[in-house]
């Protein structure tokens, strides 16, 4: 069994937006109240305090207005957090949702011999919610079972739905030819250059927005606090990025896909995106390209058409190494774009380092 999110974007009408609010709300604090219950007791007893949604509903009346199985999921959400903490220390102790920083967010499950949540004359049925309209850009297949439902509201104001479904899915066995093979090297600058010199040559959407981003958060910050005006315009702002990153993620899935149908292996380096974008003055530039984003992006597609995504060691010194005689540098500054060996071989530092991260990863192949 296989699953999948579909992701579609939903108009509530006031009540249902009321109600979503509430839920958003209660959610929220059915967390942050468990997980203060939980870290009073521990203190007291030094044991794990086992609480429910349901035991605070008598005191909490309200709690009892929206969908049961909303906060049943915040609880396994603050169960699953707390546990891994003391499995191990370095995942961090569970934090408390904060009204103004935190997502608004809430899962429900389809009970009632899946009929809780459905696609009715499109339209979206959900728990106590009732029929939503739904902008159902494309269709779920009818042998696709829904598991799931999760509501959100972004920034903008605009809410979604991702819809969880589960489905029979056999991996197409195809034989895989090393020849439909390419080798990824990541850039900063172009996002990356493969094995035959070419470059992605990302749109940079983030820096053509950003003297228009800078421009209308100016306006926001002189804005008084939590006004009309200021309100309006913070949506205005968030409506920018929400573009930003709907351009980005367009972007990625276009080249993700192209890849997936062209080659049977993908070759990547296993980098450290988060350790770039702290170092050597690239963080702008890691944080806008997505190429985490890309790479998730990339295994599922490859998995589906049953061909291979192969991420080499990030240790590997694709850069240092020449690909033609195996000589591997001791040192190569960043500055020193054209790899020169010894003997005699000069290529593009990138296109020498996609080579490398190529052959190394045909070699893996069983």
């Amino acid at each position: 069994m296989q699953n999948k999110a579909y992701k579609f974007r939903i108009y509530p009408n006031q009540e249902q937006s009321v109600l979503f609010a509430k839920t958003f709300g209660c959610v929220r604090f059915i967390y942050n109240q468990m997980l203060a219950d939980k870290i009073k007791f521990y203190e007291e007893t030094k044991q794990k305090l086992n609480n429910t949604p349901a035991q605070y509903k008598q005191e909490f009346e309200w709690l009892k207005e929206v969908d049961s199985l909303a906060l049943a999921n915040a609880q396994m959400n603050l169960q699953m957090a707390y546990n891994n903490f003391f499995r191990n220390k370095n995942i961090g102790f569970p934090k408390f949702k904060s009204k103004k920083r935190s997502k608004l967010s809430y899962t429900t499950n389809n009970i009632n011999n899946g009929t809780a949540i459905r696609i009715i004359d499109g339209k979206l049925k959900l728990p106590k919610v009732g029929l939503v309209k739904v902008k159902l850009h494309r269709q779920i297949p009818t042998d696709h079972k829904i598991k799931s439902a999760t509501i959100s509201k972004n920034p903008s104001g605009k809410y979604y739905v991702s819809i969880l479904v589960e489905y029979e899915f056999e991996q197409p066995n195809i034989k895989l030819n090393k020849d439909k093979s390419i080798g990824l090297d990541y850039s900063s600058s172009s996002f990356y250059v493969d094995n035959q010199g070419t470059r992605a040559d990302y749109p940079k959407f983030y820096r053509k927005a950003q003297s228009k981003l800078a421009k209308e958060q100016r306006k926001l910050s002189i804005m008084k606090l939590r006004s009309k005006n200021y309100e309006k315009q913070k949506t205005k702002v968030a409506v920018l990025h929400e573009h930003i990153t709907n351009q980005r993620k367009d972007w990625i899935h276009k080249l993700s896909k192209t890849l997936a149908d062209e080659y049977d292996y993908v070759c990547i380096e296993d980098i450290n995106l988060r350790n770039i974008s702290q170092g050597l003055h690239l963080g702008k530039a890691t944080n806008d390209n997505g190429f985490g984003m890309f790479k998730d992006f990339l295994k599922y597609k490859m998995f589906d058409r049953g061909k291979q995504l192969i991420q080499i060691d990030k240790w590997f010194p694709s850069s240092k190494m020449c690909s033609e005689c195996g000589c591997v540098k001791d040192e190569l500054p960043l500055s020193e774009r054209v790899y020169k060996c010894v003997c005699g071989f000069v290529c593009d530092r990138d296109q020498n380092a996609a080579i490398n991260i190529r052959n190394v990863g045909l070699l893996n192949i069983a």
